[in-house]
């Protein structure tokens, strides 16, 4: 597909439509397949899903600047209303299906780079001291969580544990 007939595609649909933007080789892409599937039978008739593999159109990840996969982007009436990249549970893909049917943005959820940064530092800060004492044991064990509260939220493993933890407390079966 290229860029020209994506836009047609995305122009003339009739109902909000989320595109999902994936390969075969990538494992999130995998990982979160499911979930996509879940969702969008939830939402069928009201929205529309489209998926495109990346590796067979790079020229419509290109104008779009999409930079990693798997990203999700709602349309409606032919304009952009959200996007996201990463890998998203059920309640994040959810959100994109509501948002391209009710036309608004998904807040995001994620960290600023500054808020990644910080957070980063002041990890390895307290690693850090944690080295230097003798009891630090105790330091860098805080270093270290602080340092993943910068990255969980891009944490696929941390994802679908969360996932099935959650899945787990409401009764759904896998």
């Amino acid at each position: 597909m290229d860029s020209t007939r994506f836009q047609e595609i995305i122009r003339d649909h009739p109902r909000p439509i989320v595109v999902d933007f994936w390969a075969g080789w990538c494992m999130p892409c995998r990982a979160m397949e499911p979930a996509l599937k879940r969702v969008a039978k939830e939402f069928e008739g009201r929205v529309d899903l489209l998926r495109i593999d990346a590796d067979q159109a790079p020229q419509v990840l290109a104008s779009l600047r999409i930079f990693g996969i798997p990203t999700l982007i709602a349309y409606q009436n032919g304009k952009e209303i959200t996007r996201q990249s990463g890998a998203q549970n059920d309640a994040g893909v959810r959100r994109i299906f509501e948002a391209a049917l009710a036309g608004q943005t998904v807040r995001s959820a994620t960290l600023s780079p500054m808020d990644r940064t910080v957070r980063l530092v002041a990890g390895i800060g307290l690693i850090g001291v944690g080295l230097t004492l003798s009891a630090g044991w105790v330091w860098m064990l805080i270093g270290a969580v602080v340092c993943f509260s910068a990255v969980y939220d891009r944490c696929p493993i941390w994802q679908a544990v969360t996932s099935w933890l959650k899945n787990r407390q409401i009764g759904v079966k896998d």
